[in-house]
């Protein structure tokens, strides 16, 4: 038990030196090196998709220079590097610190950009998913804090060259947004919660009315008011679905509750 316990320690020991070994050679190796060429090689290794030597570059480079416009492009082009290596909190982390300490600077309308894509778990297979996956499932809260970092660069930075694409992503998230409302409230009308699908399906009337799920909201807030004994609110929603969505399904359907119910949508 001894010698297995003297290997095991000396096994580690001797892992522990490698480790040292490997960030003393790297250190030494870029001792010489100038900020432009820090800079460069780290782009380099970016660009080549190796991001962890990237960044490990890039550490460096802010060490040894923390000072100009080299080490501060370098907290940005971390980020980009975490976001890219499927690593988003970190990704976070290092755009939340070049916020803190360098509020004025030129780069950010960038910074706010790439934090909308970390939040949106943009990647290069987007618009494949995009066909076929319904974006109302993701997380709500990931929707809106996307949306809030897009919005802010679009009124901040309305010039920028991000701007029109954080727009366009916006709209996504609205949609996505309303499609999480929408989901809830079918939930609700599924389970005999009227009164909550009725909430849920005004919010998305009131704040998602540019949406695809408006339609769907008015049925459901219609056949609500029907199960909790409001008739008039459940004619005056019905007439507003005629009126705006005049070949809706759910107009074919008989109008009186125990002949066919509308709730049979949201089983």
């Amino acid at each position: 038990m001894k010698k297995i316990l003297l290997v095991v320690t000396l096994g580690l020991a001797l892992a522990g030196c490698a480790n040292t070994g490997t960030i003393d050679k790297d250190a030494q190796m870029t001792q010489d090196w100038t900020v432009d060429r820090l800079y460069t090689e780290a782009q380099d290794e970016l660009n080549s998709n190796n991001y962890t030597r990237a960044v490990k570059l890039y550490e460096i480079l802010e060490s040894r220079f923390p000072n100009g416009r080299h080490a501060q492009q370098a907290q940005l082009d971390t980020a980009y590097a975490y976001y890219k290596d499927d690593e988003p909190a970190k990704a976070l982390a290092a755009i939340e610190r070049f916020q803190r300490m360098y509020p004025q600077h030129p780069n950010m309308d960038y910074a706010l950009y790439l934090k909308g894509l970390v939040l949106f778990n943009e990647d290069q297979s987007f618009l494949n998913r995009l066909a076929s996956q319904d974006w109302s499932d993701r997380d709500p809260k990931a929707n809106r804090e996307a949306y809030q970092a897009f919005a802010e660069l679009v009124q901040r930075y309305p010039d920028s060259r991000y701007a029109p694409d954080a727009t366009e992503r916006m709209a996504k998230l609205v949609d996505a947004l309303g499609g999480n409302e929408i989901a809830v409230a079918r939930y609700y009308m599924r389970r005999g919660a009227y009164l909550a699908a009725n909430n849920r399906a005004q919010k998305v009337v009131q704040q998602y009315q540019n949406t695809r799920f408006v339609e769907e909201a008015l049925a459901i807030m219609a056949q609500s008011y029907q199960h909790i004994n409001q008739p008039q609110l459940a004619e005056d929603t019905r007439r507003i679905l005629a009126q705006n969505f005049p070949n809706s399904p759910y107009l074919t359907q008989a109008w009186k509750a125990d002949t066919m119910p509308w709730w049979r949508y949201w089983k």
